[in-house]
């Protein structure tokens, strides 16, 4: 499995998801997961890789959290999670999509 975090320096929620992927990978039983961490740095970056947003978390190359029609760019990105609009996924839902 490949694990890949997409993010913006601008963007202060990234290392919240980097910690939260940690104890997902570990409580998954994929401790062994490295995660790539790609920063983007340029609009035309973002353009390039479609990226909707810091952070963005990848698992074999595709986003379990992607929206129809989110748009490119670098800005901050938001998740549903039960408690509502959040800056990061939930360890639970982090798990859910690395089982």
């Amino acid at each position: 499995m490949g694990v890949t975090l997409r993010y913006f320096d601008g963007c202060p929620h990234w290392r919240t998801v980097d910690a939260r992927l940690g104890e997902a990978l570990v409580n998954t039983g994929h401790a062994d997961v490295l995660v790539a961490r790609e920063r983007v740095e340029t609009p035309e970056e973002a353009e390039r890789l479609g990226f909707v947003g810091s952070p963005t978390v990848l698992v074999d190359g595709i986003d379990p959290f992607a929206r129809e029609g989110s748009p490119v760019g670098l800005a901050c990105r938001l998740y549903m999670t039960p408690e509502g609009l959040a800056g990061s996924p939930t360890v639970d839902q982090l798990m859910e999509v690395l089982r």
